[in-house]
């Protein structure tokens, strides 16, 4: 059964990658230009500072995935859209984006200021399980608003990576990755975390972590990625073969609700996140998450928000 568990995606048809903006397309719209050697299995890391507001320049970054991870420190008015949250900053914050995630970021203020990093999981080969810490996990939290000492010393910690990154020396790569930890952990001590368990995995979670990995890689729905092909408990039990009522006995157990409930759920999300951010329309948004019929989805919608799908959109 293990190995059953450990070859699961290969029963899964549908595990195409999901449409993100790379490394290279980032500099592209970013610099309009393309540094060379960049590939996912060669470890890259660079830093730079957040651009001031110029006037008649967009301030929205475009909401979609990116395959590779940042960290920044921002100061001013802004409005995060994760997923299908929105995060305001009234005024400082360490924030933490990851490929699972799709983001867009307002920058609300006229004048702003601020300093990142980004990196592929290749820069950290064999140093560390960065991203099993929450900050880089789908149900963790990202973004973490500073008092103003914070600021100044989450500031220092970028500024010291700065001159490290600046410097010739031979191992100042590890000195980097030492501190991207730092920044990692000094976000953690912020939020201590709610599931500091040292139990062993037992076979329920093992299940219920294999079923919201497979629910997870079906979104977002994108050009590349237009359906969801897994709608039901069965479906999900089919793939990860095991009994359904096995499947529900370790889901319930390990998160307190019906597999349907967390399916549901997650094509909640996703329909919200797809009314406010694209132009596709009602039948169109409808399909790609997997009803069969438009007043489906419409009575999905309204079952679980009390008002429409347009109704929604027009809000």
């Amino acid at each position: 059964m293990v190995k059953e568990w450990i070859n699961l995606f290969e029963y899964c048809k549908f595990h195409e990658m999901e449409k993100s903006e790379s490394l290279e397309e980032f500099y592209q719209r970013k610099f309009d230009w393309k540094p060379d050697g960049l590939k996912k299995e060669i470890g890259h890391f660079n830093m730079f500072k957040l651009e001031p507001y110029v006037e008649g320049k967009p301030t929205k970054i475009p909401y979609r995935r990116r395959d590779f991870y940042k960290i920044m420190l921002v100061k001013g008015n802004s409005q995060v859209h994760y997923a299908d949250k929105v995060v305001q900053v009234k005024k400082q914050a360490l924030c933490f984006s990851n490929p699972q995630i799709p983001y867009k970021w307002e920058h609300l203020d006229r004048i702003r200021e601020g300093i990142y990093c980004i990196f592929n999981a290749s820069f950290f080969h064999q140093f560390g399980q960065f991203q099993d810490y929450e900050v880089f996990q789908p149900k963790g939290s990202h973004i973490f608003e500073l008092k103003d000492e914070q600021a100044i010393q989450i500031q220092e910690l970028f500024h010291k990576m700065e001159g490290e990154f600046n410097s010739g020396y031979k191992y100042k790569f590890d000195m980097i990755r030492n501190q991207v930890f730092e920044l990692l952990h000094f976000a953690l001590k912020l939020e201590p975390s709610l599931s500091l368990e040292n139990q062993p995995i037992n076979a329920a979670q093992r299940i219920s972590t294999l079923f919201i990995e497979l629910l997870e890689r079906q979104f977002p729905i994108d050009d590349s990625h237009p359906s969801i092909k897994l709608r039901s408990a069965s479906d999900f039990a089919d793939c990860l073969n095991v009994h359904v009522n096995h499947l529900n006995r370790a889901v319930k157990e390990t998160t307190q609700k019906t597999t349907t409930q967390v399916i549901s759920e997650r094509i909640l999300q996703e329909a919200k996140v797809l009314l406010k951010h694209t132009a596709m329309n009602v039948s169109e948004i409808a399909f790609s998450l997997g009803f069969s019929e438009v007043t489906h989805f419409n009575n999905f919608f309204k079952k679980h928000l009390a008002l429409s799908p347009l109704k929604f959109r027009n809000a």
